[in-house]
């Protein structure tokens, strides 16, 4: 099992989309890479400077990290700079926050593909995990728990499973 970090705008949307892939184990959404406390959804919504995040443990040996880090290009804007869809401040900033070394080869394949792609130099950052603080347990699964929560992630992302 690993673990990696993938700030994508609303985490609601992210991990909804997210645990649908077969080699997904578990999900958490939370807050990532801002200053060194918990801080509550609030905080968070007033700039703490953390970022919408959900945590990701997956089985590499049924789902690379490539593969996964093509399913979360899909559905996010690598070009928007602290904005996804109409959700826009320094919490919905894009970012790849690796857990080990080892995953940084993959993931800078992935990003020179879509930087490629875009021709332009990506809004999404890479750097390590610095923290992670889970969200209040009302954010877990929560489009599960109210399915016409607002997401940026169009509903037909949320079918895809086993078929990519």
């Amino acid at each position: 099992m690993k673990t990696i970090y993938l700030a994508g705008g609303c985490f609601w949307g992210m991990q909804k989309f997210l645990d649908q892939f077969s080699g997904v184990l578990r999900t958490e959404v939370g807050y990532a890479n801002g200053p060194d406390y918990a801080p509550s959804y609030e905080e968070v919504c007033r700039s703490s400077g953390h970022a919408e995040t959900v945590l990701v443990e997956y089985d590499e040996e049924k789902l690379p990290l490539e593969k996964l880090l093509d399913f979360y290009f899909m559905v996010i804007d690598p070009l928007s700079y602290n904005r996804q869809g109409m959700d826009m401040g320094v919490q919905y900033r894009t970012g790849v926050f690796y857990t080990d070394e080892s995953q940084l080869a993959a993931i800078e394949r992935v990003f020179a593909r879509e930087t490629e792609k875009a021709g332009h130099k990506l809004a999404v950052l890479c750097e390590p995990v610095k923290n992670f603080f889970p969200a209040e347990e009302y954010h877990q699964k929560y489009l599960e728990k109210n399915p016409g929560g607002y997401c940026h992630i169009p509903a037909r992302f949320y079918s895809l499973g086993d078929r990519t």
